[in-house]
């Protein structure tokens, strides 16, 4: 080989081996870590679906699981589809009743009632009322 040819083909060498080392190996190795998460899947398991969607795994079949979505409602779903395992830390937390009711407070006051008790909006909602040519 002359030293042109080898010159010109090393910055050809070097991309392939950077896209191998930045793209190809770490996305292999989600690919084996999900395969791996999805066939440890065991019934009682908190999941999240592809898709946002919160279960509890009832049951594992080959290829399928089924999950509890609500009491009493059971979906079945292919393991692909499942995400992610949930640990009660990851779970989104549901508002307390202190700030359930500071937040209706806080909406509550957002508006007013006209002697009508019609409900004016205070929050620059200025030109909504008025008829528009």
């Amino acid at each position: 080989m002359d030293m042109g040819q080898l010159g010109s083909i090393l910055p050809l060498i070097l991309l392939v081996v950077v896209f191998y080392f930045l793209l190809i190996r770490p996305q292999r190795k989600r690919q084996q870590e999900a395969a791996q998460m999805q066939n440890s899947l065991t019934p009682g398991a908190r999941v999240m679906t592809t898709t946002g969607l919160f279960g509890t795994v009832v049951a594992v079949d080959n290829e399928d699981v089924i999950l509890e979505v609500a009491p009493g409602i059971e979906t079945r779903w292919v393991k692909a589809a499942i995400g992610r395992v949930v640990t009660p830390g990851d779970a989104p937390a549901e508002p307390e009743a202190d700030e359930a009711k500071d937040v209706d407070k806080d909406d509550k006051d957002d508006t007013s009632h006209d002697e009508t008790g019609a409900s004016v909006e205070r929050n620059g909602d200025q030109g909504s009322n008025s008829k528009q040519s």
